[in-house]
Parts: C-alpha cells; structure tokens; sequence
C-alpha cells in the first residue's frame, strides 16, 4: 500500500506499511498522479521475497517435502504480513482524516444555533485548500470513492497543486489490492529523506493544523487593540502555522472572514538584516499594489509591499527591505511553508481575493511567529495606558505646555514629513501649530507589539476646533517603566 502524506502524520506508522509500493506510489503521484508506479514497484518486491525465499529453502537443505512446506508457511507468512500492512495502511491513512472529520463534526455541531458562538471558517467557500480538507473528511468517513472522485475534479481544476496532486496518487494507489511483499523500510526512510518529499508533508500537517487548532471564537490578535473604521479589513500572519488571517472591520469589530496557507522565509522570520532570507516580524501598513503586468511571472497574480523597516524596525537597526506579500508562478499553486527569501507568499487565487480587499495605506499587516488570540474586553483594557498618554499629549499641546509636553518625547524623537524636524524641536513646532486650539481626534487606531521592548502604533487625524479638516498623524510610542515615549511621527497627510 502507499505511504501517503496523512500516514506520515501518524507516528511509527511507516514501519506498518509495503515500503516497495509506497515508493513508487509517491514517485508516481508527484509526477502525474497516478498509481502505476505502485504497481510496478509491488511487482519488482513481490519477486525479490520470493527469490529470498527460494534460496533460505536451498541453503537449509530440507527434504522436497520440508522445502515445499516451508516454501507454503513462508508464503502464508508473507501473505499474512502483506494484509496486516494493508489494515495498517488503511487504519494509518484514515488516522488523520479521521481526526479531520471529527473537527469538522464538531465546528458544524458549534453552528447550530446554540448559546455559544460558532468557530470561524476555514475558509472562503469553494477554493482549492477547501475543497482538499472535503477529501480528507471524505476518506476519514470511509468514502474512499467519492473521496477519489472530489480529489480527481481538483487536480483536474489545479493541475499545478502538487499536494492534491500527491493525495489523488495516494488513494489511487489505495484501491489496489494488497501484494505478498514485504515492507521496505529502506524506500520509506529514503522518501522521508526527500526534501521535497518532506515539504510536501509538512505542508500537508500545517494545513491540516489550521483546521483543528481554529483562534478560539469572538477573539482577535492581541496587536488589534483597536482599529479605525476607516481601516475597512486587517491582515495577520502567524508563521508557525504558515497561515494570514483576513479580519474585516464590521461596526461589531473585527470578524475573521478568511484564512489563507502560507510561506514564509527560507530562514524562519525576525529579519535582522539584507539577503538573511528571513521574514520580518512586526506591525505594519500595506503601502502599494503591484500591477503583475510590471512583474515578473515568478510573483504570481501581483504584489503587496509593506513598509519594512518600520521605524521601529530602523531604531533596532534591521536592515533590507522589499518585502512583499506575492503569488507563485503560474506553474505552482503553493510553496514549502519556508520557501521566500523573506516576502509572505499566497497561492494566486489567494492573493487575487486579497487584492479586491485591501486599502493602500490603511491595511495593517501583522507578522508575528504565533499569534495570541485576545477578547474585545481584553484589547479594550490593553489599550487604556495608551489612551491616558494620547489624552496627555493632546491636553499639554493644547494648553501650550512646552515643560508638560516634552515628557512624552524621547530626546531621539524624529518626525518623518516634508520638514523632517529633529529631537525636542518638535516640541516648539507642536505649540505654534496648535496655538493653544483644542483638538478633537478621530479615527484612532491602536496596534500593540511586543518584541523585547513594548512598542505602539498610533494612527489618528485632528481637527482643531473651527476647521473642518486637519492633518492625520501615525505615531510610534515605547513604554519605559510606566510610562509611554514618543520616539517617531509620520504626517501621513
């Protein structure tokens, strides 16, 4: 039988299965899908064993009648082994579709109208990852054939997604019937060597991990302490499980709409510095929308730049830049979960329903390497400290109070606009521009991020009392002791 990616997930299963054949299942699957090389393979141990067999009747110099017994008790041996690998196989195979199914049992059980919210979905209805969980369920319910049959309509309509690829070749491969050979554990250890092999199972378990561990319902990233309505969607990635959450900003708050698979940084993430292939981790802002037409094939459907390095970013002394979240060539529907040289990589598909979504300039984008799931009430107590410094800051600028103003600068304060202005000249600026007006803010955006120091990202816009329009202001705050310290200010316009 095959040694399929599901059964790879099962620990200690391998050993259980014909090692002959799931080497040629695999080599079969990943070039064009089909169980030929199965077949081929099972035929080649199937002579092998008997071969082995013949001579260890030879060597012990049995009679005729010893020799054929022992030949007929070898073949039963073998025969014996041979279903047992299958019945392993089969059970090794299901293990994970079976846990699939029941998480999926469950999810549509927590949507039946009850008192506690349901889970998020997995996805938007009718793409491809969606449709490849349905075959897992499907062949965790012990509907081989209609599992066979969903799998083949998806290569057919992904023909470049070398996973589903790979999953059809394995249950191809599980209707044929068991052989008398013996498992191979050299094939099996020798494919578990592949690195393309292993990407493939890895891809496999973390999509699979996407399903079961679902963000706990009614909760956001803890960066989302609060959002602006003008922010209309949210972005959040969390690298350990190769996934970007789609957050739409509802008058309710945020709701996750969508979540998508991944690829990161050939060297994981927290990017220190050019060319170290790693992705950077922290608050960010979508800054412009590449036409594909201006890129190469190897971005996919097009390109989201994000502004790395951030100004906190430049305050720790990260380096590089050019980070993007991309698409794949058009001969491959996804990469390895580490597979970039730093930029977050989506299947086409994928990107194209981001790019319909996202705002220039006013969708964050959170890379963190696991996120942590927090409630409304919770962001809500997080971003009060925040909120007594904003309330500070407002209230000594427009009292002109240079002497009360100036503690919530750092002496390195920088403020990047048409007129860059420097440490605490900032604060003289800030007095003549206000003239002692009062001034309402709005539209305030709270973005939270730890990472050795205790980072804000403030984003607002002011309206001094008798004009009808004003400035708006993105803020970069670092908490020392209890307090909060301006270090950075971008006029955004």
């Amino acid at each position: 039988m095959t040694a399929s990616l599901l059964m790879f997930a099962a620990p200690g299963a391998a050993l259980a299965s014909n090692g002959a054949k799931a080497a040629g299942s695999k080599a079969s699957s990943a070039k064009s899908g089909s169980g030929k090389g199965a077949e081929k393979n099972s035929g080649k141990a199937a002579r092998s064993a008997g071969a082995g067999a013949g001579r260890s009747a030879a060597g012990a110099r049995a009679s005729a009648k010893e020799a054929r017994g022992a030949k007929a008790q070898q073949a039963q041996q073998a025969q014996a082994q041979s279903q047992q690998a299958a019945r392993g196989k089969k059970n090794a195979l299901a293990a994970d579709s079976r846990a699939v199914a029941a998480t999926a049992a469950t999810a549509a059980a927590s949507a039946r109208p009850t008192r506690r919210a349901a889970a998020a979905p997995i996805q938007e209805a009718g793409n491809a990852e969606a449709r490849l969980i349905a075959v897992y369920e499907m062949f965790g319910r012990g509907q081989a054939r209609p599992a066979l049959a969903k799998a083949r309509d998806l290569v057919r309509d992904y023909p470049n997604f070398q996973l589903a690829q790979l999953v059809y070749g394995d249950l191809l491969a599980a209707q044929v019937p068991p052989t008398n050979a013996l498992p191979d554990t050299a094939s099996i250890a020798k494919m578990r060597g592949n690195p393309a092999m292993s990407d493939l199972h890895e891809e496999s378990r973390r999509r699979l991990q996407a399903l079961r561990d679902r963000p706990p319902p009614n909760t956001v990233p803890s960066q989302f302490l609060a959002l602006s309505t003008r922010s209309r969607y949210a972005i959040a990635v969390d690298a350990s499980r190769s996934r970007l959450y789609l957050f739409e900003n509802t008058d309710k708050g945020l709701k996750l709409t969508a979540d998508y698979y991944i690829s990161v940084g050939k060297s994981g993430t927290d990017k220190l510095a050019e060319g170290d292939a790693r992705t950077p981790l922290g608050v960010y802002y979508i800054t412009s929308s590449l036409d594909p037409k201006s890129l190469k094939d190897f971005y996919g459907a097009g390109a989201l730049p994000i502004n790395y390095p951030n100004p906190y970013d430049v305050r720790r002394g990260r380096t590089g830049g050019g980070i993007w979240l991309h698409g794949t060539p058009p001969q491959q529907f996804a990469r390895a979960p580490l597979a970039s040289d730093g930029c977050v990589v989506m299947a086409n598909p994928d990107l194209k329903q981001l790019l319909r979504k996202v705002q220039i300039g006013a969708t964050p984008v959170v890379t963190a390497r696991s996120l942590q799931w927090i409630t409304p009430p919770q962001a809500e107590k997080e971003s009060q400290s925040i909120t007594s410094a904003i309330n500070g800051w407002k209230e000594a600028r427009a009292a002109g109070n240079e002497a009360q103003l100036k503690k919530f600068y750092l002496p390195e304060f920088q403020r990047s606009s048409k007129k860059a202005t420097e440490g605490i000249a900032a604060v003289d600026d800030e007095v003549k521009y206000a003239q002692g007006k009062r001034v309402q803010l709005k539209d305030l955006s709270y973005l939270h991020w730890r990472d050795g120091d205790d980072t804000m990202v403030v984003t607002f816009g002011e309206v001094f009392e008798g004009d009808r329009s004003g400035r708006s202001r993105r803020q970069y705050w670092l908490r020392q002791g209890s307090e909060w310290k301006l270090f950075h200010e971008e006029i955004l316009g």
